[in-house]
């Protein structure tokens, strides 16, 4: 009867789960296991990162882009707990990902042996799933059971196994009893039904917020939207759902929003919550009217005390409730933000299209919706970065991926990795600031050893702006916000890629260009001003928090921009 290696018998079923890459770096507890997957690199590709944290946000971010497991693996000690950032981006984004974690010989576990640490504790927080396997004959089932709860729950299972029992041999036959997973569609009572139809049909001024959970229901969305005159808003993760030109889109909703956004939520009498986890809630209306629609049970009333909650896929009960309603006859409400869109519009544009010096954000992003292609994957980092991105870079049919839930910076350039994997014949563009940048810029090195041709759009500010401004707003003065500067265009170069420098605004979109007609892996690094991103709505509280710095930057410093700052606050408020 024929035998084979546990690693080998797991790169089978990895494969047959439609596995076709890991992410990981090679090491003392997972060494049986890479020799396995050496002698089946042509069945299964190993991308060796230079930090395990890249290689779990990578995973994260390839499972957010195509919904299929993403994969990570690491030595026991400290390659595990280079882990856990990325593995948390992919629990709170709900992402399906699989870490394959080795630890010290088994017969060794529990005798604090070189680099071995409690794995089972340190993965507790962040998973569906959490096992260490203790016999050989358990691996294959093991591993089974980790794909299928990570799946089924949409989140992080950690397999952990000493590295010999990888290497030992059972039969090939072996009896699988997790077996293969299998997604049932679920569709809400036909009283629920009802009564949500019911609420929508009386509703004057309904409102939409939808997320990530909506994107794969574009049409269906927009037709419904469209029969019941709602506009629609999306989350921060929700971003290209719908055309941000859309006559129904009102842009981003919360401390990235658009002031009609906020205006609109604010006076809406019936929310729909589509397929998102929208955490903030002091930017949704007090005792509303709500319905939400969620893939997850567990997900229904959990943002918003909801009147009635549709379980089940959005692009199915979108579709079903359509088909059941009568077409509103007002619309006074959809074209009264239809109108305050256009004005924001307008003033985002002349923003975007500004042409003095020094640059800032919102130009960078105009240059960058010349040289993007319609179906480009977008992979933006965490910081200032994310308001200009979001509210300045118009998309049409791009995919956008970030870390949301978790937020941390970093994710733009394994995001970007990630999306090379995932969609290898389309344009991926990174853009992140400088400090993002810089927590990984190691694995840029991973983009070029694969020939990856992502372009990164670094804005370099020198600064953790995002945090400047947020010390800011809490009436405190600025404190270790600074960066060091770096040319992460010579950095590029050094790395064996592309790099291009642009410092004022002539060279911004003649570089830009030249840049993203390149076929290696670029970065683009612009040197921009610090600004802060204000919020679409400010609130009054925000104002005077921020009132409170600006007088303690006059008695300590003497000076301050007070015409600039009050012509800002004036605009937005």
């Amino acid at each position: 009867m024929l035998e084979k290696r546990n690693g080998e018998i797991m790169i089978d079923q990895l494969i047959d789960c439609g596995v076709g890459h890991i992410y990981g770096m090679p090491g003392n507890s997972i060494n049986q296991f890479v020799d396995d997957l050496r002698r089946r690199e042509e069945d299964i590709d190993f991308i060796q990162v230079r930090h395990e944290e890249a290689g779990a946000l990578a995973a994260s971010a390839y499972a957010k882009l195509t919904g299929k497991l993403g994969v990570c693996m690491s030595i026991g000690g400290p390659g595990a707990a280079h882990l856990i950032n990325g593995l948390y981006d992919a629990k709170k984004d709900f992402a399906p990902v699989l870490a394959i974690v080795g630890q010290v010989p088994s017969t060794e576990v529990g005798t604090d042996a070189h680099q071995e640490i409690n794995l089972e504790t340190l993965f507790e927080g962040v998973s569906v799933f959490n096992r260490r396997v203790e016999t050989a004959k358990q691996l294959p089932d093991m591993l089974n059971a980790a794909i299928r709860e990570a799946y089924i729950h949409k989140g992080v299972s950690v397999l952990i196994a000493p590295d010999d029992l990888f290497a030992a041999k059972q039969n090939i036959n072996l009896k699988k009893i997790s077996g293969p997973f299998f997604q049932s569609s679920v569709i809400p009572k036909q009283e629920t039904l009802e009564n949500s139809k019911e609420l929508i049909q009386k509703a004057e001024k309904p409102i939409i917020l939808a997320g990530k959970g909506a994107f794969h229901a574009r049409d269906e969305l927009i037709e419904f939207a469209k029969k019941i005159k709602a506009p629609i808003v999306l989350s921060l993760l929700g971003k290209g759902t719908i055309p941000d030109n859309h006559e129904l889109n009102l842009g981003q909703h919360g401390q990235i929003g658009t002031k009609p956004a906020y205006e609109a939520m604010m006076e809406a009498d019936l929310l729909i919550l589509i397929g998102t986890s929208f955490p903030y809630s002091d930017y949704l209306p007090e005792n509303t009217k709500a319905i939400q629609i969620d893939i997850k049970e567990n997900h229904l009333g959990k943002i918003y005390p909801i009147t009635e909650g549709l379980l089940g896929d959005a692009k199915e009960i979108i579709s079903i409730l359509t088909s059941t309603l009568n077409e509103s006859t007002s619309d006074s409400f959809l074209r009264k933000y239809q109108e305050k869109m256009k004005k924001w519009n307008n003033h985002m544009k002349e923003q975007k299209e500004d042409e003095t010096d020094p640059l800032y954000g919102p130009q960078v992003m105009n240059a960058v919706e010349k040289v993007v292609e319609d179906d480009a994957i977008i992979s933006c980092d965490v910081g200032n970065v994310t308001v200009w991105t979001t509210r300045f870079l118009s998309f049409t049919n791009q995919k956008f991926v970030m870390s949301g839930g978790l937020a941390t910076m970093g994710s733009g350039l394994p995001g970007a990795i990630a999306a090379n994997i995932a969609y290898p014949d389309k344009q991926v563009v990174a853009i992140t600031g400088d400090g993002g940048f810089s927590m990984v810029m190691h694995d840029f090195v991973t983009a070029v050893k694969y020939e990856m041709p992502i372009k990164i759009v670094i804005l370099n500010n020198s600064k953790i702006g995002m945090i400047k401004y947020e010390q800011q707003t809490e009436g405190k003065q600025n404190y270790v916000t600074d960066l060091g500067e770096i040319n992460f265009a010579a950095f590029a170069k050094a790395c064996g890629g592309e790099g291009f420098r642009i410092e004022d605004f002539s060279e911004l979109n003649g570089v830009m260009k030249e840049a993203f007609q390149t076929n290696k892996p670029t970065i683009i690094d612009i040197v921009t001003e610090d600004i802060a991103p204000l919020p679409g709505k400010i609130k009054f509280e925000q104002a005077v928090s921020y009132s409170k710095y600006l007088l303690k930057e006059f008695f300590n410093n003497g000076s301050v921009e007070f015409p600039d700052i009050k012509k800002t606050i004036n605009r937005l408020l």
